[in-house]
């Protein structure tokens, strides 16, 4: 008898442990909002995305860009099509609040090899047509299973505070508040500053109006990683010089040398956010309890107490910091698949 039921259990163990593994192996859906161009940071937080999907840990599903300028739209798709993903949709914010082209956008853009071709590879040339942002991210949220994006902003809030008042379309007949409780996991921010008297941090304050709509209204849980956590770990221009030499030219390389005189360790603001949302089981970073933040009308973040709030506040301890940026270098610096010529 006991053999018996060993030869139907065992079986089904092992079919039920396969199907455990085969959930736990499903990469997160990502979408990545960006103003790539306003500093470097963001290119790097690209780059580990691209990384982390190798591994198969994410699906990189979409990039909008808060960075109203057509470079910033050209850099995405050269990066994407860098890492072999140039078929990622792209959607630019309406209206933004910076167009101008920063300091590395149009150089790596426009960069050309000896012959004069295209150093970088693209699909889409700074005047291509791109859907909006907001539009995008409907059609993009329309199309998952309920609760299983994650979105990672690491620009201003425009695009998503705009989501939350957008009205029914072709791609939902949910409003946009119904369409991000009905989608979405959780958001994981690059916003806010805590510690000092400031309070005022650059992704809050240049849209405050749709910093304070996002604050107020966003229904899921929102993991912020402050100015402060990314100020505390910075990320080497040796890893810059040395780890992203395994291809002649590079795009992450050639904007950091062109955003600031080289060479210059920078802080790593957006690429702990991404971590964050890919990783979140690792311990890299220590969780607060839940709690509420606002913004007044100066742009500056106030941390409330509430516990029964949504908002969690990233840290970590000096142990934290040096596991955290050793992942940080090794992700950012990792070779595509297959890295285009």
């Amino acid at each position: 008898m006991m053999r018996a039921m060993k030869k139907i259990l065992l079986p089904l163990l092992g079919l039920a442990l396969g199907l455990a593994v085969t959930v736990r192996a499903e990469p997160l859906r990502v979408i990545f909002d960006t103003d790539v161009g306003n500093d470097v940071d963001d290119a790097l937080a690209l780059a580990m995305l691209h990384s982390l999907e190798s591994r198969g840990e994410c699906k990189l599903l979409a990039v909008t860009l808060t960075k109203d300028s057509p470079f910033a739209v050209a850099f995405t798709d050269l990066l994407n099509t860098f890492y072999g993903r140039g078929g990622i949709p792209i959607g630019r914010v309406k209206n933004g609040k910076t167009s101008e082209p920063g300091k590395f956008l149009q150089a790596v853009v426009e960069a050309r090899d000896e012959r004069g071709a295209l150093l970088y590879p693209r699909r889409l040339a700074p005047d291509a047509a791109v859907p909006e942002a907001v539009a995008l991210l409907r059609k993009t949220l329309a199309a998952q299973p309920d609760g299983s994006v994650v979105l990672i902003q690491v620009g201003f809030f425009s695009n998503f505070a705009r989501l939350l008042e957008s009205p029914p379309d072709e791609f939902s007949p949910l409003a946009g508040r119904e369409l991000v409780i009905r989608k979405v996991k959780l958001l994981s921010a690059m916003a806010g500053r805590f510690n000092d008297k400031k309070g005022r941090e650059y992704n809050v304050f240049i849209d405050t109006p749709a910093s304070q709509k996002l604050c107020s209204d966003w229904p899921t849980p929102v993991y912020f990683s402050p100015w402060e956590l990314g100020e505390s770990m910075k990320f080497p221009a040796v890893s810059i010089e040395r780890d992203f030499s395994y291809v002649a030219h590079h795009p992450v390389t050639d904007a950091y040398r062109a955003y600031m005189k080289f060479p210059y360790d920078r802080q790593t603001w957006d690429l702990t956010s991404v971590l964050f949302a890919v990783r979140q089981d690792r311990g890299y970073f220590t969780v607060s309890e839940p709690c509420r933040v606002t913004v007044d009308d100066k742009g500056k973040t106030v941390l409330n107490v509430d516990p029964q709030g949504k908002h969690y506040i990233l840290s970590a301890t000096p142990e934290q910091r040096a596991r955290t940026l050793e992942a940080l270098i090794a992700l950012s610096s990792q070779p595509p698949d297959k890295p285009s010529k």
